[in-house]
């Protein structure tokens, strides 16, 4: 007869450590949206060129994405909570750096210094949170708080950065993260446990080098194929990065102490995981790149009303993270998983079919409801790759997790960049009698037409941006329709290959 051992549930000190692995999380999620509302009176004060102004706001998403690898192995190696303290450390030095940057340059350093401090953060809170939840139904709530934390983050950054600005100066906006960093420090090496793998070999300097070759240009080209669309640029950086991520997975496969462990894309349960992440946030980041967008382009919102009206989003994806854990232990996950996929495609197809004609209640309202579908799935996907791995390999495996939805997030906006540019200047019909450089300017995007409408006399600027505003509702419903589309592909995944994983 087998005994079976019974699985250590966490107590008072695990769950005030969730606590504590929330505050990087927040601020991590606070710097990805807070910046834009400070982004003009950061460009009235230090005044930098256009590739400046581009490289303040990117270079911060970029670094993250290259190093993500990079330090989830590494945490699993020196230490998650050594990792993560430094970690801390680094982001509040260098929030400050940011806060009192003289110089545009100074600031971009700055934000490097953010990206390289940041990446170390996620890969370490999930590790942790492996470690210190065994119990797979409460590590499954501890990563629906992780999920929740990070949502309300983005969302309430905007609003977060209009209140700073508008009270202090723009360097407030990376102040804020200093106090939760310090918190951190201070109370990490109390409530958090320490767990590394032993052993591990010699530190693979030049998988490091490699993967950054990989995803700094990749992450890059599908950044400007949204902006800019297709050209040499982005050509060969794409090039680039494809080579040298076919590289690094070669050596890879050599070493016997890897950067990054590809067996684990042998694991059914992992890979099918991580592909229903990828194709979740692919699909529903790109509702969120044309959102804000149609509440202050087309309905001429401010920004700072506009985020207040994508508050129902995060109370969306809030609601579907914390009801998750009970839906999974009712009806299992692979039939929450499927389920949620497709009452987000039916969201995402409303939203194609009838969303954005509709006005913006009805747009916010149906993409609120695809998000409420996500949330489960973003949830069950993480825990699903930290669970599927020993708790020692957690790190890596978060790591992986999160460059899928860093590369999600990246694909989603440029996919839906270039939908909306072909659709937008396909069934674009200008009025009559407009000027040459007006014309060229309202058919490259809606915010040009709107620019070029304001310069127009009498109801020249009004039928202007009527024909611009159509149609760029019409590649709203595009957009709805591939999203949909891509939603349903998760839910054939997450019926087949996630349940033959028996999970």
């Amino acid at each position: 007869m087998t005994t079976e051992i019974p699985v250590r549930r966490a107590g008072p000190r695990e769950w005030a450590g969730l606590a504590v692995l929330a505050l990087p999380l927040l601020v991590l999620a606070l710097d990805v949206s807070v910046l834009y509302l400070a982004a003009p009176a950061l460009a009235a004060d230090l005044a930098p060129t256009a590739t400046q102004e581009l490289w303040i706001l990117d270079i911060y998403g970029f670094l993250i994405a290259g190093f993500l690898i990079t330090m989830g192995t590494l945490g699993d190696r020196i230490g998650r909570r050594r990792l993560l303290l430094v970690g801390g450390a680094a982001f509040a030095a260098a929030s400050v750096l940011a806060a009192f940057a003289p110089t545009a340059e100074l600031l971009i350093a700055a934000r490097a210094l953010l990206g390289v401090a940041g990446a170390t953060l996620m890969p370490s809170t999930l590790g942790l949170i492996s470690t210190m939840f065994p119990d797979p139904a409460q590590r499954r709530f501890a990563v629906a708080v992780w999920m929740t934390t990070f949502s309300v983050g983005i969302a309430i950054g905007p609003l977060v950065g209009g209140a700073l600005v508008g009270s202090f100066w723009w360097g407030a906006v990376f102040l804020i993260g200093v106090p939760a960093m310090l918190a951190l420090v201070v109370l990490g090496p109390f409530l958090l446990p320490e767990e590394r793998t032993d052993g591990g070999g010699r530190f693979d300097v030049a998988g490091v080098v490699l993967s950054l070759a990989a995803m700094l240009p990749l992450v890059y080209a599908v950044k400007n194929l949204a902006a800019h669309g297709p050209g040499p640029g982005v050509l060969v950086a794409g090039v680039v990065g494809v080579v040298a991520g076919t590289a690094f997975v070669r050596r890879q496969r050599r070493l016997p102490d890897p950067l990054l462990d590809v067996a684990l894309f042998t694991r059914p349960a992992f890979t099918a995981a991580v592909s229903v992440l990828l194709i979740g946030l692919l699909a529903v980041n790109g509702l969120f790149f044309v959102l804000p967008q149609y509440l202050q382009l087309v309905t001429g919102l401010s920004a700072l009303a506009a985020g207040v009206w994508m508050l129902p989003l995060a109370l969306a994806t809030v609601g579907g993270s914390l009801v998750t854990p009970v839906l999974s232990r009712r009806f299992g996950v692979p039939a929450v998983v499927a389920g949620s996929a497709a009452f987000a495609a039916v969201g995402a197809l409303l939203v194609g079919l009838v969303g954005a004609g509709s006005g913006p209640v009805a747009l916010v309202a149906l993409t609120a409801g695809t998000v409420l579908g996500l949330g489960p799935i973003g949830v069950l996907a993480t825990d699903l790759v930290i669970g599927s791995v020993p708790s020692a390999r957690a790190g890596s495996a978060a790591s992986i997790s999160e460059t899928a939805g860093e590369l999600g997030v990246a694909l989603g906006v440029a996919v839906t960049g270039s939908v909306l540019t072909a659709v937008y200047t396909g069934r674009l019909v200008l009025p009559g009698g407009l000027p040459a450089d007006v014309a060229d300017r309202a058919g490259e995007s809606l915010a040009g037409a709107v620019a070029a409408a304001a310069r127009l006399p009498g109801t020249g600027g009004d039928a202007l941006l009527l024909a611009a505003r159509d149609a760029y509702t019409a590649g709203i419903g595009v957009v709805g329709l591939i999203a949909a589309g891509l939603l349903t592909g998760a839910v054939v995944l997450a019926v087949t290959a996630l349940r033959r994983t028996g999970t």
